[in-house]
């Protein structure tokens, strides 16, 4: 009888394994597949394209993605670096302090600003977007990286407030105190303790942040008619070029993306390793 049961716990264990594994499989090919095919069509011979008898194609070219950059790629790429590095630094510069303060201090209304602050997101950016441009306008903020960096920091404060309050309340006070007992300023204990602590989930949230400021295509479009990121660049150029041109937009639209989470993943792993010891 035992051995019945034994035997009955191997088999449900090794097939909770198999669906498992069955459920990674299929949700890494959902993600991946689209990658895949951009990456394979980007530099496709056309002539291979086009062939109804060829599946994967064998002959690859680099044309398209001189054409692409021949359109102005590149300096829309630039201006998206730019942009993204922009709304990383204003986001953490107006996020750290607000998001230390929700997690160490107590003081009247502190909910309900949190609440206001996830609410703000709650409107559609179209609804604003033509009282943002007029503002732009008079502003002289139009047409300039500065002005899509601003207001790609206001999308994502309220995230980045959120997710630094959370990192800051879960490192212990204790540590903190025990900085100032040692003769540390307020200022030293935040730089030399909290801060390097902290610094994982900064990671985390600079990912979220550079994405967010990378794949935003609307108010870069609406902002902006000469310095264009690269998701407004592909949505008024690139789209109405062939498909080739498409495909290869597509592939530099994720590369950039994927180089820069695959360093700050790196470099999240090893920050929880040394935090962890």
């Amino acid at each position: 009888m035992s051995e019945r049961k034994e035997s009955g716990d191997i088999v449900k264990y090794y097939l909770r394994k198999i669906i498992v594994a069955g459920l990674v499989i299929i949700v890494v090919l959902w993600i991946a597949t689209p990658f895949v095919i951009s990456i394979i069509y980007a530099f496709s011979d056309p002539d291979q394209y086009f062939s109804k008898e060829i599946i994967l194609p064998t002959l690859y070219t680099l044309e398209h993605v001189h054409k692409l950059f021949a359109l102005g790629a590149m300096q829309a790429i630039m201006n998206s670096i730019m942009v993204a590095v922009m709304t990383i630094i204003l986001s953490f510069a107006l996020g750290l302090p607000a998001g230390y303060a929700f997690a160490r201090y107590v003081f009247p209304g502190k909910d309900s600003l949190k609440l206001l602050i996830v609410g703000l997101r709650m409107f559609p950016i179209i609804i604003i977007a033509v009282p943002l441009v007029t503002l732009y306008i008079r502003l002289g903020l139009n047409d300039t990286l500065l002005g899509v960096a601003l207001a790609h920091t206001a999308m994502a404060l309220p995230f980045v407030i959120l997710i630094t309050s959370s990192i800051f309340a879960g490192i212990p006070k204790d540590l903190e105190e025990a900085g100032l007992v040692f003769g540390l300023t307020r200022t030293e204990v935040f730089l030399r303790i909290t801060l390097p602590l902290a610094l994982p989930g900064l990671t985390a949230a600079a990912i979220f942040t550079f994405i967010m400021s990378w794949n935003e295509v609307f108010i870069a479009s609406v902002l902006t008619l000469t310095n264009r990121t690269l998701p407004a660049f592909i949505l008024t150029s690139a789209m109405a070029a062939t498909d080739f041109i498409k495909f290869a937009a597509s592939f530099i639209m994720i590369l950039p993306a994927m180089i820069f989470v695959f360093i700050a993943r790196r470099y999240l792993i090893a920050m929880w390793g040394i935090t962890l010891r």
